[in-house]
């Protein structure tokens, strides 16, 4: 079994859960996914299986959409729903439309973003959320993002309550948190905020449209129809350049052969997709140190009848 299994994940279990979960009832050993979902979120979590695993850093590399909704008057510790509250303003005036469209046209763009300590990223050796279940708060490095697109979904002129819920749909980078992207949303409004729901609608080119529920899953599993499900790796690096080559030449490439540059890539610096009769069969890179040359990230078991 060699694919990518579209699923829509749902509340109350991780990403880590997801696999295990598939692992059993797929009865496979290789398999991974492609991209952390927190357990209250809901959504795209792409599924690797077998030669598919190759791929997860290409998969993450791409990027993702979501849709959420901020919630304005109070801040919590983990940044959503799910921690306690830390700060409380209450909110004595209707914040105008203008207002929220001029702070998302201020985070569209290259921002820079401090990871919550209720996350997995590690320092020194310990992923933050363990100094945070320790009560502990320790300097987090910060990390670079790219907001593509950020848009307003409600079509209210101005918002009032307390506290106000604002919903929103954006297209970021690889490593951006939606949870702290809510929170500077609302200070930038002058009050505390935290990400009181959130979807992920798209990842690496995979939206709702083509995933599967865990039922759905079941029904396949049961039918035998499960490998019929399972996404081509095309499908997820269409976007990447490509090199077609002939049998000859794909022989050296499975054995991982370093390769003259295409005149037509010499410019490109991201990872080459190597086709042969329609499949990606490894992916290249520029050779660090011999100039006209590319080199192999990853080779793809040739026999491996993926699905065009």
């Amino acid at each position: 079994m060699n694919g990518i299994l579209p699923l829509w994940k749902p509340s109350g279990l991780s990403s880590h859960d997801c696999v295990v979960k598939l692992r059993k009832r797929l009865g496979t050993k290789k398999i991974g996914h492609s991209g952390t979902l927190d357990p209250s979120v809901t959504g795209v979590l792409p599924i690797v299986i077998g030669e598919a695993t190759k791929i997860v850093q290409f998969i993450q590399n791409e990027k993702k959409s979501y849709e959420g909704t901020v919630t304005i008057g109070y801040s919590t510790t983990t940044e959503d729903a799910d921690g306690d509250i830390v700060e409380q303003k209450v909110i004595k005036n209707p914040i105008d439309r203008e207002d929220i469209l001029r702070v998302f046209q201020k985070l569209t763009g290259e921002i820079t973003q401090v990871p919550p300590m209720y996350s997995a990223v590690k320092v020194d050796g310990k992923r933050l959320y363990e100094y945070a279940r320790e009560g502990k708060t320790v300097q987090r490095p910060e990390r670079k993002v790219t907001i593509f697109e950020l848009l307003l979904l409600d079509d209210d002129d101005q918002f009032d309550g307390d506290p106000i819920r604002i919903n929103f749909r954006v297209k970021c980078s690889k490593g951006t948190y939606i949870r702290t992207l809510a929170v500077t949303i609302g200070e930038m409004l002058g009050y505390p905020a935290h990400m009181s729901n959130l979807v992920r609608i798209e990842s690496a080119s995979i939206t709702k449209a083509h995933c599967l529920t865990f039922d759905q899953v079941e029904k396949l599993v049961e039918m035998g129809q499960i490998e019929e499900a399972l996404l081509p790796i095309e499908t997820v690096l269409d976007r990447l350049p490509k090199y077609e080559i002939r049998d000859t030449l794909a022989t050296r490439v499975k054995n991982g052969a370093v390769l003259k540059t295409p005149e037509s890539l010499r410019t490109i610096d991201e990872p080459i997709a190597i086709i042969n009769s329609g499949k990606i069969i490894a992916l290249y890179q520029k050779h660090p140190t011999k100039t006209g040359f590319i080199k192999p990230i990853r080779v793809l078991n040739r026999d491996v009848d993926f699905k065009q």
